[in-house]
């Protein structure tokens, strides 16, 4: 069964940081790319960042260019966002997501249950 397990939201100030992370199991992770959306509040699903399945290539939607990064580690089947200069913009829901190739993204086929970011004063 696949599975994937976010943690690591909560509440930050503005400028703050924060790092989510993802747990996965019952798949070959290093196998895929993985990618990360969020979910404002009354919006739909924005896709954040992806990365291929070794690390080696990475991409940002525009606006979080400069401050998230997105890695992971194969050996702890585990991916992360790191995310920095948060915004209250920024406030949402983060899932994670496997994609269904090694190598390109914007096709997801499994969603973690997703971990809550509110970005306030």
């Amino acid at each position: 069964e696949v599975q994937l397990v976010e943690s690591g939201g909560g509440l930050v100030q503005p400028g703050g940081s924060l790092r989510l992370s993802c747990a996965v199991s019952g798949f070959t992770f290093d196998d895929y790319a993985m990618s990360w959306v969020r979910q404002a509040p009354g919006k739909g699903l924005e896709w954040v960042s992806a990365i291929n399945w070794n690390g080696g290539s990475t991409s940002y939607a525009e606006s979080m260019k400069g401050r998230f990064t997105i890695s992971r580690d194969n050996a702890k089947n585990t991916l992360y966002l790191q995310m920095n200069s948060l915004k209250s913009e920024d406030t949402a829901v983060y899932y994670c997501a496997k994609d269904r190739h090694a190598s390109s993204w914007y096709d997801s086929d499994y969603w973690g249950q997703g971990t809550q970011v509110t970005v306030s004063s």
